[in-house]
């Protein structure tokens, strides 16, 4: 086991500054602080604050997703992860972050000198930061929709979005759509990578044509929809597969501007199921999510890294749910 001796020995400081450093003094430079947080990560040092029980501590960080109001996708992925890890007498802090905000904390001296034990990452791009370091890091952590390789100390949980996109495809082909677009969310996101493969996958699987322009990567917002939606259509397109319930939401708006019925004349598949989905006109067909589920998951997963029980991914099972934006194909016509 590491001690403060050790980090001093190594550093060739005295244990006095090494203590200082680790409980955030002011009377020591930020450099040297940060070097003693970095040596005691690369040796594996606890601190006290994180050996009591008093002091249980975990951390949800989010980055670009709305979590606060019951409507929010983030919403119960934090109630279920709080649910789950309040019975094990957890404290949990929910800090949303932002690139600029990881440029300037290192993860892993982020996490020791909070005293945090492990953290579930929530809404994370590609290109973060932290999401390069966790390739190294030594605690324990679970990413939402993200994966790390060969790092036994972290954990990916989601839900298959290849089972979940297959499904769709499957409705619409019983329903006779042969020309399918597909509006996904943004570049550089995981879940964006795997449902457009999931597409892809899926429409080959049905001996189906890809189309020229027939898919596209906007954002995950409902006014994606007024850039494609329109060359979909010109292109034939009877039916719009959404990378979620927000894009599919703005596609459905934007086909009725433009004098398109849905689902008489253009059918429109969701993502998320979210609570409003049920309240727009037409009712949103989508793939469900279990939120909460997800969240317990998170915290599961999180539980077992940090009982040295190594999680690779930890996937749940979709769900179709069939509502009234979807129909049997009829062949629009540009207006």
């Amino acid at each position: 086991m590491t001690r403060i001796k050790d980090i001093a020995n190594k550093l060739g400081i005295s244990i006095s500054t090494v203590s200082k450093g680790l409980n955030g003094a002011n009377d020591i430079s930020e450099e040297l602080r940060q070097m003693v947080l970095d040596t005691a990560v690369e040796m594996g040092y606890t601190t006290k604050k994180m050996k009591k029980e008093a002091h249980k501590k975990l951390c949800i960080f989010i980055e670009n997703m709305d979590y606060k109001s019951p409507e929010h996708f983030g919403y119960d992925i934090v109630l279920g992860f709080k649910q789950a890890a309040y019975r094990d007498n957890w404290d949990i802090d929910i800090l949303p972050i932002t690139p600029s905000f990881q440029q300037k904390e290192k993860y892993d001296t982020y996490m020791l000198k909070k005293g945090y034990f492990g953290a579930f990452l929530v809404g994370f791009a590609l290109q973060d930061e932290w999401i390069a370091q966790l390739e190294n890091t030594g605690i324990a952590t679970v990413l939402f929709d993200n994966y790390i390789k060969q790092n036994p100390n972290v954990a990916y949980i989601g839900t298959d979005s290849f089972e979940g996109i297959d499904a769709a495809i499957d409705h619409l082909v019983s329903l006779n759509h042969k020309k399918i677009a597909f509006l996904n969310g943004s570049l550089h996101s995981m879940i964006t990578e795997h449902r457009q493969q999931a597409f892809y996958d899926s429409m080959t699987a049905h001996h189906l044509p890809i189309m020229k322009g027939m898919v596209a990567n906007g954002y995950y917002v409902a006014e994606s929809a007024s850039y494609f939606v329109s060359s979909f259509l010109s292109k034939g397109a009877t039916a719009i597969v959404c990378g979620n319930d927000l894009i599919a939401y703005g596609v459905m708006k934007e086909c009725q501007a433009l004098g398109f019925r849905v689902p008489e004349d253009v059918s429109v598949i969701g993502f998320d199921d979210l609570p409003w989905s049920t309240e727009i006109s037409p009712p949103l067909t989508t793939i469900r999510q279990e939120r909460i589920e997800l969240g317990k998951c998170g915290y599961a997963a999180l539980h077992s890294l940090i009982n040295h029980v190594s999680i690779s991914k930890m996937l749940l099972r979709p769900q179709f749910i069939l509502r009234e934006s979807t129909a049997t194909k009829k062949v629009p016509i540009l207006k």
